[in-house]
């Protein structure tokens, strides 16, 4: 591959590396998830960043004011 009209080796497309500084509070609750899950911080940085990034949260929204329209008389009498 070519960039900028350099030849640039494969093994740098795959992903990009870059430094994350966190505070030691976010350190200390990434490392405790990732030995709750038992997998790497950098496993459990990279899963935050998607769900970060993806439209999942909007998707939620939307399924809940679905249901809560949809379904209010049932939420109503549920809630008594």
């Amino acid at each position: 591959m070519q960039v900028a009209g350099r030849v640039v080796p494969r093994r740098y497309h795959p992903a990009v590396a870059m430094n994350l500084r966190l505070t030691d509070d976010e350190t200390e609750a990434l490392r405790q998830r990732a030995e709750r899950e038992g997998t790497s911080m950098q496993e459990v940085a990279r899963a935050a960043i998607r769900e970060y990034v993806s439209d999942r949260p909007a998707r939620l929204s939307a399924a809940i004011a679905r249901v809560r329209t949809e379904d209010a008389e049932l939420l109503d009498r549920l809630a008594r």
